[in-house]
């Protein structure tokens, strides 16, 4: 099969990230050695570019940085000082892509560019939505991830006092703090509501 053929293939299934797997079903293919000479192919003729082992980006597809950390470690959502950045809540551009994950905390660079990904408990895995193939905090979600992150030692007060917060729902904030605390799903460190006063 042509080049021209692979890449109408990959086209076609309406993906522009593809796993080992993904290619392996795609093409139909059940012999390794002739999965991974189609893969060579692929990537020595630039129709796939490799992210990391068994992770693919289909080359020159219009894929955001989101999409991206959000395919390279999953479960994840866009969190933390990109969220906040997004919102227009923290104006200084962070240099990290940072998301949260159930998963153990996680360091990658692709491409030149850091994927940070920041533990959090299970319960606390929610309050995002999904934009563009990808899942991000809402603003409220992602100043509560920020004080868990401060609450645990993970993180400092940095950049608190710099944040803008007029369109943050304190209120919501609030509930969400104050049902972990009273559950006591989550053994802090500090007083938790301490950097509330921020906003």
């Amino acid at each position: 099969m042509s080049t021209y053929k692979y890449l109408q293939q990959l086209n076609s299934s309406n993906k522009k990230l593809f796993t080992t797997a993904d290619i392996e079903q795609l093409f139909e293919i059940d012999v390794k050695r002739t999965l991974e000479d189609r893969i060579k192919r692929l990537l020595d003729e630039k129709v796939l570019t490799q992210l990391e082992r068994g992770k693919y980006l289909l080359t020159d597809s219009d894929v955001s940085d989101f999409e991206i950390a959000q395919f390279l470690y999953n479960p994840s959502y866009i969190s933390l000082e990109t969220a906040l950045n997004f919102h227009g809540i923290l104006s200084q551009f962070p240099f990290e892509i940072t998301s949260v994950t159930t998963k153990s905390t996680e360091k990658k660079e692709i491409f030149d560019k850091k994927f940070i990904y920041a533990k959090l408990n299970t319960k606390l895995f929610t309050g995002y939505y999904k934009e563009n193939d990808a899942l991000i905090a809402y603003p409220e979600k992602a100043l509560f991830d920020r004080f868990y992150m401060i609450s645990k030692g993970l993180k400092t007060e940095q950049y608190l006092d710099e944040m803008d917060y007029a369109n943050i729902d304190k209120s919501k904030v609030e509930k969400l703090t104050k049902t972990y605390i009273l559950e006591r799903e989550i053994a802090f460190k500090q007083p938790f509501p301490r950097s509330l006063e921020f906003i």
